[in-house]
């Protein structure tokens, strides 16, 4: 009985301090009005975690998207605009922490990629279709057609089936 006591008190300890570590990960910053709150998450929203990749800044719970929210905290308590703060971070860390990177050479395959491997799906599909097409379409020969109309009009009921 004091066995199993203590194993459930252990399993229990272990899932209480998951969930504070899990809390503890998730900052909260404090701002002077409701509109530096927005501002913060405005910026933040529109940043890509780089851990994750597919979440934002403001979804991600990876400690670098902790350590980013961080920065950003404190470059806009310092007094950097927007564009300083987005700008310091595409610096540092490339295109790749935008959500929406700027269209240029170097993003051409993020924003061109997909519209040209559909493209050449296209081709493909309607190139094999095409083959199709033409090998389905062969000519047969005048005996060939006339044993073929044989076989198709006799009567299978009447086992009449000539080789």
């Amino acid at each position: 009985m004091t066995r199993r006591f203590i194993t459930l008190l252990m399993i229990s300890l272990l899932l209480a301090s998951g969930n504070l570590q899990a809390t503890a990960t998730l900052e909260s910053f404090t701002f002077d009005t409701p509109g530096e709150e927005q501002r913060f998450k405005d910026v933040i929203e529109e940043l890509r975690c780089l851990v994750c990749q597919n979440q934002s800044l403001v979804d991600s719970d990876a400690e670098l998207a902790h350590d980013l929210r961080a920065e950003v905290y404190g470059m806009m308590q310092a007094g950097n605009s927007d564009a300083q703060i987005v700008d310091f971070l595409v610096e540092r860390y490339g295109d790749f922490v935008l959500y929406s990177p700027p269209v240029k050479p170097s993003t051409w395959l993020i924003w061109f990629g997909p519209f040209v491997l559909l493209l050449v799906a296209i081709l493909l599909l309607v190139r094999s279709l095409r083959r199709q097409q033409h090998t389905t379409r062969a000519d047969i020969s005048a005996t060939d057609r006339q044993r073929l109309k044989q076989i198709l009009s006799d009567d299978p009921a009447n086992g009449d089936h000539s080789s």
